[in-house]
């Protein structure tokens, strides 16, 4: 499904952020006295870390100036400066308005907000050395910090006299939706509890951000911990000469050459289950990866999510809500848990159905080949890819060689410039985190300028597996037209020097799915940053992101982009027909692995306060379900970050599937237009979904760039489920 991690606002002063990653270290243990505060650098106003960027392009991250250390001396001050902006705007004595009071948010915390964006991406992609234990210091200052805001008596009074009084019905609709926001997210964080009870709060977010930051570190760990070695070649059967190339590379990065790595991550475990031979070998592969925060042992993250799930309960009944579930989904699209899960298992049977018929499909050229297998989790990718080539005369194989990086992330900006008049313009003049990084200037069709688009896309030791995109500064146009930095990062294995990096098929379509949501970020033309691009509800961000996967698949971007790595010459149309008529292939697995994760998400966030064993839970809950026992969840509960590393996608993981009702619907508008690079189609998409951010309603603008409320059996064609 989808991988999205994004630094977002949360309509007050702070960004908050999605998952924090950090390399393990003991839950127990204190951080060492050379973060202590007697030691600490002094930090000035004018540090690197708090002042604005400087540079060209209206500013950029100081990258080059930024030294781990400074980090818990600069969020002392940056909070201390934070909290005196709003200290002196809430106490002022002129009447609350708009201007003095929600402009003046909406302006306040810059330095805290430039710091926090730079922080998180080292916490994400250089989490090494000091990172871990300075993040364990960080993150409960910022939590103390979050309700030290929401619980400011003076601030909430000013913000709730500006949505009850007379000026409200005066503003213009923005403003009305950002006024009801940000008074709607005071009061849903606290605002307006005693103070006995704002306390009792304070404590569970202060535990909670330092479980989840244990939890993260403790995934981290298991991640570099279990590589599985490779030191005979004869296992090393039926992979393609690209993963064996890429396996020796990170084994020789790793101190290991004359030997092959399979690295505990998702792009290096998904490929080698698909191709592997060795059935010891692929179980070996998979158990590493699927029993991440499940072996027992210091990092095992069972007694973690215990914690983090009676907290949550607790803190959504002080709230006033029945369970965590019901607090998170009100302000989403779904609005209720009931809805989340209507929609779920809608699709949960009709996959399930799916799946029991690729199953036979398998176990049929498992037993033509007379081993006495029974297919089991470790050989459901190996079987399917067989299945594949014999029903569809596909194999990915003969794919991959056109599937160059580096062309495709050109196919990825060209598919944009045909659609938003976008250009894209390497530059080198801009500091980077890591030399890995590459940095775009993105240009409009008159050649003014619209952001930087970073990438990164390479493993490495203390970066957080998977694929994300980041919004390193928001668009915003209050006083002046603030233009949008994002990123993307990945974790392709780094070639031999001289060779390209040639990806998968999935590897591909996420390529384009995390450039659409930094699309999403480029394109946003608001006023207000907590209206600004990405910032959005949970269940509606990954629309746009879904969407951008389709121009992969268009001929545009074939015939020009996926070339040969060494004859230069296009992919076949014949491949590319096999490729169309295998669409629908393998859904029962992609769906039921996806959604089982969400039913246990949303289940474990509905179960109240009750005391949860993690795996009993999991496996009492699947059984219920019906849950197919060739497949497990695609986010097993030990190591699933999207609920346990922040609150960000708790009761939340439903939101892909609801996305991508979404997103069927809209893609169907293109068929009907006849083109995915028609005009009229691409100027609706941005002018009502990509460029608007949170100043409208989702559904309204979904609504009028379709002309009608979303078809949600669109979502069913797409995964060629019937639709009765």
């Amino acid at each position: 499904m989808s991988r999205v991690n994004i630094a977002y606002r949360v309509g007050l002063i702070l960004v908050a952020f999605a998952a924090p990653i950090a390399v393990a270290q003991d839950g127990n243990k204190t951080p060492s006295s050379s973060s202590d505060k007697e030691s600490s650098p002094v930090i000035t106003d004018d540090h690197p870390l708090l002042r604005p960027w400087a540079g060209p392009y209206g500013g950029v991250p100081p990258w080059n100036e930024v030294q781990p250390q400074d980090f818990v001396p600069a969020f002392e001050r940056a909070i201390e400066m934070a909290k005196a902006e709003i200290d002196q705007f809430a106490g002022q004595d002129a009447a609350p308005s708009f201007d003095n009071t929600i402009v003046a948010m909406e302006k306040s915390g810059r330095p805290l907000t430039r710091l926090t964006n730079i922080f998180f991406v080292f916490s994400s992609n250089l989490n090494v050395g000091p990172m871990p234990a300075i993040e364990r210091q960080v993150m409960p200052m910022l939590t103390e910090f979050e309700d030290w805001v929401t619980q400011h008596e003076g601030l909430f009074r000013r913000i709730e006299a500006v949505h009850e009084g007379a000026e409200f019905q005066r503003l213009d609709p923005v403003q009305q939706r950002l006024v009801d926001r940000i008074y709607k997210e005071f009061v849903r964080q606290g605002a307006r509890l005693s103070a006995t009870d704002k306390q009792r709060l304070s404590k569970i977010n202060q535990r909670l951000a330092n479980l989840f930051t244990s939890f993260t570190q403790n995934v981290l760990a298991d991640e570099e911990k279990w590589v599985t070695w490779i030191d005979d070649p004869r296992r090393l059967s039926g992979l393609p000469p690209s993963l064996i190339d890429s396996m020796a590379a990170a084994a020789a990065e790793r101190g290991q050459p004359g030997k092959w790595a399979v690295l505990n991550t998702r792009s290096s475990m998904e490929p080698f289950l698909t191709y592997a031979d060795d059935r010891e070998l692929r179980k070996q592969v998979w158990s590493n990866y699927y029993n991440r925060g499940d072996n027992g042992d210091e990092h095992d993250n069972n007694g973690i999510i215990t914690e983090i799930l009676k907290l949550r309960a607790t803190r959504a009944k002080l709230l006033g809500y029945p369970t965590h579930a019901h607090w998170r989904l009100e302000p989403q699209m779904a609005k209720t848990p009931e809805a989340a899960m209507e929609l779920m298992m809608q699709v949960w049977p009709k996959a399930v159905a799916r799946v029991r018929e690729e199953v036979a499909d398998m176990q049929k050229i498992a037993d033509a080949e007379g081993r006495g297998i029974t297919i089991e989790p470790w050989d459901y990718r190996y079987y399917a890819e067989k299945v594949r080539k014999a029903k569809y005369d596909l194999d990915f194989n003969e794919v991959k060689p056109y599937l160059q990086m580096e062309q495709l992330r050109e196919g990825m900006m060209w598919a944009a410039s045909q659609l938003y008049g976008f250009q894209f313009r390497e530059i080198h003049d801009v500091p980077v985190f890591h030399p890995d990084v590459r940095v775009w200037e993105v240009l409009g069709s008159d050649g003014h300028h619209v952001g930087l688009w970073y990438f990164d896309p390479y493993a490495r030791p203390g970066k957080r597996s998977g694929a994300w995109m980041t919004d390193y500064r928001a668009q915003e146009n209050i006083d002046e037209f603030i233009t949008p930095i994002v990123s993307n990062n990945s974790n392709f294995i780094k070639p031999p020097p001289g060779q390209p990096v040639l990806i998968s098929w999935d590897d591909a379509d996420t390529m384009f799915h995390e450039f659409g949501h930094a699309l999403h970020g480029l394109c946003s033309n608001v006023r207000y940053p907590t209206q600004s691009g990405t910032n959005v509800p949970r269940d509606y961000v990954e629309f746009p992101s879904q969407l951008n996967e389709h121009w992969l698949e268009t001929p545009e971007v074939l015939n020009q982009f996926a070339v040969h790595y060494q004859t230069g010459t296009p992919i076949p149309q014949e491949l590319v027909a096999k490729i169309r008529r295998a669409a629908t292939f393998n859904q029962g697995f992609a769906t039921v692995e996806y959604l089982a994760s969400a039913l246990v998400d949303m289940k474990l966030h509905l179960a109240g306060d009750q005391d949860i064993d993690p795996d009993k839970f999991e496996r009492e809950t699947l059984a219920e379900l019906g849950m197919p026992k060739e497949i497990v969840m695609r986010h097993r509960t030990p190591h699933f970050q999207h609920i346990f590393a922040d609150d960000g996608y708790s009761a939340g993981y439903y939101s892909y599937l609801w996305s991508d009702a979404l997103t069927a619907d809209a893609a169907e508008a293109f068929e009907e237009a006849g083109s995915f690079y028609d005009r009229k189609l691409a100027r609706s998409l941005y002018e009502n979904i990509m460029s608007v951010g949170d100043t409208i309603d989702p559904a309204e603008g979904f609504r009028r760039f379709r002309g009608r409320d979303v078809d949600t059996r669109a979502l069913l064609r797409k995964r060629g489920f019937p639709v009765e």
